[in-house]
């Protein structure tokens, strides 16, 4: 069934990628449409997520913000199906790194980096970053059911020279270029929540305390990995811009959880910018009520 599936859309996703852009923008404008006015996709969910991040905004306004996420989440899920066929050139020009010499600088100094950032605006694209670094990068990716899309969505997003593997294997694979003195940059997404059995760590997020992934913090010391935030910004539509901004060089000088309180922060202070562009159709807060005393 699977391979079923795969040969019958996957025809299909690759000639809407090749669509230009204007054109698959009327697409995301009719899907906004259906998501929001007709199927009503997680409306509630990301409209509760809102009034949790901002009791001070009125329905009004939070409803408003709702609206603005959905459109931009209809253009992230265009974007995504674009990058299968995106040239080089058109990424570069859409997806603009502002200061990779802040990653290029520490590279210099032999450290590895482990890159932080959060589901915002668009990370999708951040598969682009080799064209700009002077460093191998590393990312993980989530194993799906169908290995026929797996093997596909593995090929487009190390395409530009990115070298992925499981999740599950991140660990070990990270320990094993650390043996062989092999250096590295691993993105991380830490704005999810983490499995309630492996939470070290509760920290108020925008005034809710929800469990923090701790392990890049980890990583960083056991490794002596400079850390690194990303954010990521929307100049308009179709066009974003990177900018990066060091946490630390020195993560064994910080106390336990400071590296992570650090990434927080900013990460509060770009959703604070426009809130719509954050990944509101997850539960960020469902163990919010599951907080030690």
């Amino acid at each position: 069934m699977h391979k079923l599936i795969f040969y019958i859309s996957a025809p299909f996703i690759w000639l809407l990628s090749k669509l230009p852009f204007p054109i698959l923008y009327l697409i995301s404008n009719g899907l906004y449409y259906l998501l929001f006015y007709i199927i009503g996709y997680r409306k509630t969910v990301v409209l509760n997520n809102l009034k949790l991040t901002f009791p001070e905004k009125s329905i009004s306004e939070l409803k408003e913000i709702r609206k603005r996420f959905f459109k931009h989440f209809t253009d992230l899920f265009i974007e995504s199906i674009k990058s299968f066929s995106i040239s080089e050139k058109e990424i570069k020009k859409r997806y603009r790194f502002k200061n990779p010499e802040i990653i290029n600088e520490v590279a210099k100094e032999g450290k590895s980096i482990i890159l932080l950032g959060a589901h915002y605006a668009n990370w999708e694209w951040i598969t682009s970053i080799p064209f700009v670094l002077n460093i191998d990068v590393f990312a993980a990716y989530t194993k799906l059911e169908n290995k026929h899309f797996e093997k596909v969505i593995k090929k487009n997003r190390t395409k530009y020279g990115i070298t992925g593997f499981k999740t599950t294997d991140f660990i070990k694979y990270m320990m094993t270029n650390i043996k062989n003195k092999k250096q590295g940059l691993y993105i991380l997404l830490s704005d999810q929540s983490p499995q309630l059995k492996k939470t070290y760590y509760w920290k108020e997020f925008f005034g809710v305390k929800v469990p923090i992934h701790t392990g890049a913090e980890m990583l960083s010391k056991k490794f002596d990995c400079a850390v690194i935030n990303y954010s990521c910004r929307k100049v308009k539509r179709g066009y974003y811009e990177i900018e990066f901004e060091t946490i630390t060089t020195q993560p064994n000088d910080f106390e336990d959880y400071q590296i992570m309180d650090r990434y927080l922060k900013i990460t509060e202070a770009l959703i604070k910018e426009e809130p719509a562009h954050y990944l509101w159709s997850h539960k960020r807060f469902k163990h919010k009520d599951k907080s030690p005393k």
